[in-house]
C-alpha cells in the first residue's frame, strides 16, 4: 500500500526500459526536474506502453518495480502528478 501523502510523478516521454537505477535517476533529474532521493515515486513507460517501471528511494537505496503487460497497454493519465489510487488502477490495467 502506498501512503496517500507520497508524490507520484509520471514521466510523459517514453523511456528505454533497459535503463536501470542510474539511467532512470538521470531522467528524473534532467527531464522531470526532481530529486530522485526526494521520496517520491517516478513512473516510466516505453514507447509501446506495454512496460512500466516505478523508481523510488527508500532511505537505504533505490528500488525499481517493473511490470510488462502481455497484450494490453498502459494508459497514462494526462497530469504529470497522480495519486496513489490512480497508480494502483494504472498497475492493474484499469483506465483511471
Amino acid at each position: 500500500m502506498i501512503p496517500s501523502d507520497v508524490r507520484i510523478l509520471v514521466c510523459t516521454e517514453p523511456q528505454d526500459m533497459r535503463r536501470s537505477f542510474d539511467g532512470l535517476c538521470l531522467v528524473v533529474e534532467q527531464y522531470v526536474g526532481a530529486d530522485p532521493k526526494s521520496g517520491a515515486l517516478f513512473v516510466f513507460t516505453n514507447k509501446r506502453k506495454n512496460r512500466l517501471k516505478v523508481l523510488w528511494f527508500d532511505r537505504n537505496g533505490f528500488c525499481i518495480s517493473y511490470k510488462r503487460l502481455h497484450r494490453a497497454r498502459f494508459e497514462l493519465p494526462s497530469p504529470r502528478t497522480i495519486d496513489a489510487r490512480t497508480l494502483g488502477l494504472l498497475l492493474r490495467g484499469v483506465d483511471s
